[in-house]
């Protein structure tokens, strides 16, 4: 059902390097379709994304402005909710926004005693584009995770595409794109949806950076487009990596186990553990309690495939195998969990206690659920306000200033052969 690894195991390091491998090919057939959409959409604009939408959504209309989305319409699927759904949205909401503020970054200069200015500005995005998938899929978290830190760090417009197939669109989806301040909706998907963005249209216009997930030619367009538009990430599949001391619920940590394990077949669950008999609790529970989900072969698939409980001779060899895994989600089941903090190097979000499940902050803890996979964490970021803030350098120079910094860039330049940036400099020193 699940493999079992031992630190102990002679082949231990093989066997770990195999269960984190994994395949991100997309194929040559992918990347060939993908290629072909985004030349047709950059070429003929408006009439391609039409074409592309009725051949994958089986959704035919006429003209673009039948897929935009009116904020009458998202303001009606709000105000359509039951008031649990849209109480929790909009708690989610709060508790995002509130966390978010407190990464903005601010503008900032100092003065050199000869004058000299220098400094940073901070500025905004002008637009952004965010993918949410759609059809069966029901992603409202994801419009609040991408959308919120982009208003919060002041981008002027947001553009929101998710596909609608056969024209079936959630509305909780729409309600949270209301809640969190989206400016355009177009339901559009898919590679032609990314091109759209990119290159902009009659209709959709080009936007600076591309965010949220998508499937396989969404992640393949988005890859593509890197260049002529700034994007979050490429995505792998969810993760979740649990450090246990053995005295959590087995179940409580069986079922966080399932919480990533039935996103698809290809997501990872692992438990690491020094506590041999807890690891077997743990099976014993993943057995009784699989049956139970509403997606139980996903999930099935997902731990027979890349699952694995490990065992681990301590605790401080347990972290140091999560610095090695570099996980998207890491919970820390363990008592006085901040003291292990110093010891995580690498992981995308960090839940501390026995109390914090992982499912906390895909939906509603405040901070960001996209987050870095596949080992990515070793040098990735959650997304965040800073994601759609730009920084400018400021440089003021003083006349004695422009001297003193001219002697220097001559030497320098002339010491690259760069005669016209030495002469540049060398026209503002004073003291010839």
């Amino acid at each position: 059902m699940i493999s079992e690894l031992s630190s102990r195991d002679a082949n231990f390091d093989q066997q770990l390097a195999q269960l984190l491998a994994f395949e991100t090919d997309t194929g040559e057939q992918v990347e060939q379709t993908v290629k072909q959409i985004l030349q047709a959409v950059r070429a003929d604009g408006d009439a391609a994304v039409l074409r592309f939408t009725a051949q994958f959504d089986q959704l035919s209309v006429s003209a673009m402005a039948e897929l935009e989305v009116s904020a009458d319409r998202l303001l009606a699927a709000f105000d359509g909710l039951h008031a649990d759904k849209r109480d929790a949205l909009l708690l989610a909401a709060e508790r995002v926004r509130v966390y978010h503020q407190r990464q903005l970054q601010a503008s900032w200069q100092y003065q050199e005693s000869n004058g000299t200015i220098l400094g940073q500005q901070i500025t905004a995005m002008e637009r952004v584009g965010i993918y949410v998938p759609g059809g069966k899929a029901v992603y409202p978290s994801s419009v609040l995770m991408n959308a919120i830190p982009a208003k919060v760090a002041g981008v002027d417009e947001i553009i929101m595409v998710v596909p609608a197939p056969k024209g079936e669109i959630n509305p909780l989806v729409l309600a949270a794109a209301h809640i969190a301040g989206v400016d355009r909706v177009f339901t559009i998907g898919g590679a032609q949806a990314v091109a759209a963005l990119a290159y902009g249209t009659a209709t959709i216009p080009k936007v600076d950076k591309i965010v949220g997930p998508g499937n396989i030619f969404v992640a393949t367009a988005k890859r593509a487009v890197f260049g002529a538009v700034a994007i979050d990430m490429i995505a792998g599949p969810s993760e979740i990596l649990v450090i246990c001391d053995g005295h959590t619920d087995p179940d409580w940590i069986a079922m966080d186990l399932f919480s990533q394990a039935e996103h698809d077949e290809l997501a990872q669950a692992i438990l690491i553990s020094p506590d041999a008999a807890f690891l077997q609790a743990v099976k014993a529970s993943i057995a009784r309690l699989l049956p139970t989900l509403d997606r139980q072969a996903i999930a099935a698939k997902s731990l027979h495939g890349r699952g694995a409980l490990i065992l681990v001779e301590s605790l401080e060899q347990a972290m140091a195998l999560s610095n090695r895994i570099a996980p998207e989600h890491l919970e820390l089941s363990v008592d006085e969990p901040e003291r292990w903090l110093p010891s995580i190097r690498h992981a995308g979000a960090i839940f501390m206690g026995r109390y914090t499940a992982e499912a906390l902050g895909d939906y509603c803890a405040g901070p960001n659920h996209v987050l870095p996979t596949s080992g990515t964490a070793r040098f990735s970021s959650p997304l965040g306000v800073y994601d759609f803030q730009k920084r400018s350098s400021l440089i003021y120079c003083s006349p004695q200033g422009a001297s003193e910094l001219g002697k220097c860039a001559s030497v320098l330049a002339r010491g690259e052969s760069l005669e016209a940036h030495a002469r540049s400099a060398e026209y503002r020193i004073l003291d010839k």
